[in-house]
């Protein structure tokens, strides 16, 4: 066969589906009334959301004020419980006091009525949380006590409080004052020569 015979080259599939793809049109630029209209969209968009941003600013600033504001009525007012519960110990207190002056003031009376006003005042202590420390009889615990002394004692053994000098507090498990103890030392030991 001659070559101008042959038939003409036959189409691949892929450049067929080239072929049957029309070229992409051409991006025009919008009309100028769109881009118009698009910019003042976007401009009241960005309007609203630094409205909102600046309301949520002054509520963040609000809040914060709020805050300070209640953790300062909260220091001020803090013991406002306490001292409402101490109130019945001042006035029993008082009472107490305008007994022991009077002509027929009997001293057993005076020492029982203060005898219950300090009972009166552990309680209300108590009820905040408030625990004595008297460890008479046990052993010696530097975290809760303060040795001040020790003595000999054939009746309490050695490293255990013989004497509690001062009552220890503590508030919520957390030491205010350690108990001021005497610390046995055991038995007396024989004089060496």
């Amino acid at each position: 066969m001659n070559p101008s015979s042959e038939p003409a080259s036959v189409p691949t599939p892929d450049a067929a589906a080239a072929a049957a793809t029309p070229a992409p049109a051409p991006v025009e630029a919008p009309p100028a009334a769109d881009s118009t209209a698009l910019i003042a969209a976007a401009k009241k968009e960005a309007a609203d959301n630094y409205d909102r941003f600046m309301r949520t600013a002054a509520d963040l600033e609000n809040l914060r004020k709020r805050t300070l504001r209640e953790k300062e009525e909260l220091r001020l007012f803090s013991a406002a419980r306490v001292l409402e519960d101490l109130l019945p110990v001042v006035d029993n207190l008082a009472l107490g006091l305008a007994a022991a002056k009077q002509s027929n003031a009997d001293l057993k009376t005076l020492t029982g009525g203060v005898d219950m006003v300090l009972t009166q005042l552990k309680s209300a202590l108590g009820n905040h949380g408030l625990k004595e420390i008297n460890p008479a009889g046990q052993p010696f615990d530097p975290h809760q006590h303060e040795a001040i002394s020790h003595a000999v004692s054939a009746e309490v053994p050695a490293e255990h409080v013989l004497t509690v000098v001062r009552t220890g507090y503590a508030l919520n498990g957390r030491l205010l004052r350690p108990a001021s103890v005497v610390v046995s030392s055991g038995p007396a030991q024989p004089a060496v020569i």
